[in-house]
């Protein structure tokens, strides 16, 4: 099975999400994943999650990387997301409450994903989430679900590999 890895260089700015974002579903729709697809908004959605947390938390450039198996052919694969930085601190989830507009990210991600976690890499860490591409057909599970992208950040059209 064939395996495509892309990455992506994140500056430690907020308008690095939109950028992320975009990029994200470029390298979908060029994987054969389109971008109406319940995976590929869910995806993105992850995306925007995990860069969010990377720029707001840890005040340190970071890189986001996509590993697609399986989707040029059409068969059955697993998308990772992983966002490594070079801060040590641990990811920490919080729980949001009534009407705070923050801490919920990480729950989303345990959410969506079929998997998730995180390991200390040097002085930093990487955090991952995983989602299996079934056959074509029926979708089953947390990626199978349209979720709204909406509330996530705009960004710049500029893109550094």
């Amino acid at each position: 099975m064939q395996v495509l890895q892309v990455q992506l260089e994140i500056r430690p700015d907020p308008t690095e999400v939109g950028r992320a974002r975009k990029w994200a579903r470029s390298r979908l729709a060029g994987s054969g994943i389109e971008a109406d697809e319940p995976l590929a908004e869910t995806l993105v959605l992850l995306v925007s999650e995990l860069v969010t947390n990377a720029v707001v938390h840890t005040g340190c450039p970071a890189v986001l990387r996509l590993l697609l198996s399986g989707v040029r052919d059409g068969s059955a694969g697993t998308v990772r997301l992983e966002v490594a930085d070079a801060c040590d601190r641990p990811p920490l989830p919080r729980h949001a409450e009534g009407e705070d507009t923050n801490g919920r990210g990480l729950a989303l991600v345990e959410g969506l994903a079929d998997r998730w976690g995180w390991n200390s890499e040097g002085v930093g860490k990487r955090i991952w989430c995983e989602l299996d591409r079934c056959e074509p057909g029926p979708r089953r599970g947390a990626a199978s679900t349209p979720v709204s992208t909406s509330m996530a950040y705009e960004g710049f059209a500029y893109e550094a590999v």
